[in-house]
């Protein structure tokens, strides 16, 4: 069973930035694709940041040039720095894994808890 805990969430001026981290626990060999996603209140869920294992990233219009995807192979983690935040940006900020190689069902996605982002003066 994988586990995905995120940190580093807060409050944070406009034009400021934060950097969240998410790491992955459990029995498993390497994770393949990790994701950062977000939810506003009264929105859907969206895709923010992706990051294959050899590192291929791709991002959210509304996020390139600001955000960078980043992870660690070796212990597991996968982190968001965020730069210039905007009010918009505020969100609940979710981690993501598939491709779990190494447990039973390796396509089946994992969810970390969530962290608060809130970009306000």
């Amino acid at each position: 069973q994988v586990q995905l805990v995120e940190s580093g969430g807060g409050l944070v001026q406009p034009g400021g930035s934060l950097r969240l981290s998410c790491a992955a626990s459990g029995s498993f060999f390497y994770i393949n694709v990790m994701r950062w996603y977000r939810q506003a209140p009264g929105n859907e869920r969206e895709l923010v940041a992706h990051i294959t294992s050899s590192g291929i990233t791709d991002y959210a219009d509304s996020v390139k040039d600001r955000f960078t995807i980043s992870r660690d192979n070796a212990k597991n983690t996968v982190s968001l720095q965020m730069h210039s935040l905007k009010p918009e940006d505020t969100a609940v900020y979710y981690c993501f894994a598939v491709g779990i190689v190494g447990v039973q069902r390796p396509n089946s996605p994992v969810w970390g808890q969530g962290t608060q982002v809130t970009v306000s003066s």
